[in-house]
């Protein structure tokens, strides 16, 4: 296998894993999890702790996650022929990708907000907060699903 081939290989993969911890990760909760919790724990104190407790662990694999998506696209990118740089749209690639890093950029703030915004002191659900994180979370499972299908699309574009 060519260093060239090996390189990209390891960069998708880890990209591709990266990926599957944070959007893979955002969906689970999302749609699986969080629900779960909330209808068997109620909207009380119980569930505030809980959702608080796997929030702040996943906030980790999150902030390593988008750093390593930087990283491994960053890679990626150069050993790509139509590649024009970052936030350039002068050919199909380079515009479906520039779609794909603004959308990103939008979830890392997005994620950054969401992770910042805390409980009251006693740990009582604040119906307005909780109601802000869950938009937050929704907008960032739509922006997600988005992202992957532009990485599909770019994929299908360089074939």
């Amino acid at each position: 296998m060519q260093p060239n081939v090996l390189i990209y290989t390891i960069m998708t993969f880890l990209h591709n894993l990266f990926t599957a911890f944070w959007i893979g990760g955002m969906l689970t909760l999302g749609l699986s999890v969080f629900p779960s919790i909330r209808k068997s724990l109620g909207k009380g104190p119980q569930m505030v702790k809980l959702i608080d407790t796997i929030q702040k662990r996943l906030s980790a694999l999150v902030y390593v996650s988008i750093l390593g998506l930087f990283i491994t696209g960053a890679v990626k990118a150069k050993m790509v022929p139509d590649f024009l740089g970052l936030l350039h749209f002068g050919n199909k690639y380079s515009l479906i990708l520039g779609i794909k890093h603004i959308l990103y950029g939008i979830m890392i703030i997005i994620s950054v907000l969401r992770s910042r915004i805390g409980w009251k002191k006693e740990n009582s659900p604040n119906p307005k907060t909780l109601k802000i994180k869950a938009l937050m979370l929704i907008i960032n499972m739509i922006l997600g699903v988005a992202v992957l299908f532009l990485s599909a699309l770019n994929a299908a574009v360089v074939l």
